[in-house]
Parts: C-alpha cells; structure tokens; sequence
C-alpha cells in the first residue's frame, strides 16, 4: 500500500470523453480508472518515494484494441520515431513543463530508443498535452514548429535539458530553444509556430489526450495498455517486449508503408530524452491523479509527485 504521506487530488479536465467503439468503450473510462487504478505503484517497504507500477505477467491483460487504433503509423510524421511498421507503438502525452516528462525523457527514454527503436521495434510517437497554461500551449506549439523543419526531438531534447523549464518559455526563450535545436530557418520558425496550422495539431493531440481520459502527464499507450506517470524503466521494458511477443504471436507486425523508417529513421542522432518518476496533471475540475505523478499550479498532487 502506498505511505501515509498526503495524497492531495490534481485537477481533470470538463471535456466529454470520446467513445472510440460506440456501445463498447468509454475511453475515459478505460485509461482513467483502468491506468490510473490498475498500474498505480505500491510504495517499497524501505518507505522510499520512488514507485514502480506493475505490469502483469499476462500480455493481453490491461491491452484495449479501441486505444490501440490511437497510433497514427504516419510515415510522415514528423513528431515520432522510429519505424512506421514497428510491432510496439508507444504514443506519449506530454507537457514541456512538466518536470516528470523532463525526467523521462532524460533517464529512460534514451534507452528505450537505443534498445527498441533503433533495432526497429518499437516506435514512439509524440502528443503535445499543453496542461499548464500559456507557456505549455507555446511550447506545444514551438515545437510543432521545429518539426516542420525536421528538429523536433532535437527541440524536445533542449526543451527537457536539465533546468530548462526554469527559464520559461516565453518567445525569446523558444528562440534560443530552436537554435539550439539546429532549427535552420528561425525566421520560419517563428511564423509557423505562431500560424494556425500549429494550434489545430496541438488542439488535435490535446483533444485526443482528453477524449481518452488522461488527467496526467506523462500519460503513455503502449500498444493499447494505458501506463500512468514516468515509471521506472523496467516498466516500460517488459510492456514493449510484451507488446512485441503479442503482435509476434498475432502475426500482426503493423500496418504496410512504403517509407517504413519514418522520421524517426535516423536512428538515435535526434532522439529524445528519458524516465523516472511520473506527471502533471490537467484541466479545471479535479479527480485523482496517478501515482508519482504531478499537478498544475492550484491543485494538489499524490505521493512522489511534483506541483
């Protein structure tokens, strides 16, 4: 059972969650009570704040088609890595504002690139979850703006830099942000990120974020099973070589593209950061949020969490 520490609740969000097979699944449902509920970590008995979320040992359990139709298997796309026809897709709702996404994506996902992506196994695919406020949303939108010119994980990578959320993200900042990315032309850059194209993609990833009941960040799919909040790496580990034996055993390898590396093709060389603890949490009313994972400003978040 988790420690006595206090557990204040994070806000969610008032958006209407999307039914994604009419009659069958409540989306909202499945990955807010199923995730937050199911894989919320138990405390170690040594008391330490540090958490693990279990994955049980049975592939299928906890694995729902209706989110897994969510990957966009895009070759085009500009703001995932990795094969398009990968086994494993895991699709990641994140915040740059948010410490705990900061945290994996410096600890954790840089191996999971290394080890699954670049060996064409899994693939990642990127969903900006602006939940803090206007910083979040021109952060969201920046870095939309630096994958359209192919600097995308070069731009998360700067943007999760230790300490960089301390220095804001006000236009100044992006600036610096994307030519530190290597963002050829700033100038661009700035329209595009600033243009309505910008808003409509993240407006799109939020809405989807929202539709499926994520109140966190990170919040991830993995091939259909919800993981709440930056676990630990074994967690992540034994969901996408899970995932990969299940689409072994299905015979189902992804769907046929002709330009099958994708954006993420490139390998490592632009990859993003890594994982630990969990997330940020979103929107105005206000429910439980995962374990280990934090909370905007006004709301309280659980046990190992960040506010």
């Amino acid at each position: 059972m988790p420690t006595s520490m206090s557990k204040p609740q994070s806000r969610t969000t008032g958006r209407k969650p999307l039914i994604y097979a009419a009659g069958v699944v409540v989306a909202a449902a499945l990955f807010g009570y199923v995730s937050y509920r199911a894989t919320a970590p138990d405390a170690p008995a040594t008391g330490s704040s540090s958490v693990v979320a279990g994955v049980t040992a049975d592939p299928d359990e906890g694995v729902y088609p209706e989110l897994e139709k969510l990957a966009r298997r895009d070759a085009g796309d500009k703001l995932a890595l990795g094969r398009a026809d990968a086994p494993v897709v895991l699709i990641e709702y994140a915040d740059f504002k948010c410490g705990y996404c900061g945290k994996f994506a410096r600890d954790t996902e840089p191996a999971l690139v290394k080890k699954y992506v670049d060996a064409g196994t899994l693939r990642i695919e990127w969903r900006n979850f602006p939940i803090f406020g206007a910083d979040s949303e021109a952060a969201a939108r920046a870095s939309w703006a630096a994958g359209q010119q192919n600097r995308f994980w070069e731009f998360h990578r700067a943007a999760y830099a230790e300490g960089a959320k301390e220095k804001g993200f006000g236009k100044d900042r992006l600036k610096a942000l994307a030519r530190q990315a290597g963002v050829p032309d700033l100038d661009r850059f700035a329209r595009d990120a600033e243009g309505a194209a910008a808003a409509a993609a993240v407006s799109e990833d939020q809405e989807q974020g929202y539709g499926i009941g994520a109140t966190s960040t990170p919040s991830f799919l993995v091939n259909g099973r919800p993981i709440a909040g930056a676990q630990p790496a074994e967690t992540f580990t034994r969901a996408i070589e899970q995932a990969a034996d299940r689409a072994k055993n299905l015979g189902n390898a992804g769907p046929d593209t002709k330009d099958s590396a994708g954006p993420g093709g490139e390998g490592r060389e632009g990859s993003p950061g890594g994982a630990g603890d969990s997330g940020h949490s979103a929107s105005p009313d206000r429910s439980a949020s995962p374990e280990g994972s934090a909370s905007p400003e006004g709301s309280a978040s659980p046990e190992g969490s960040e506010k």
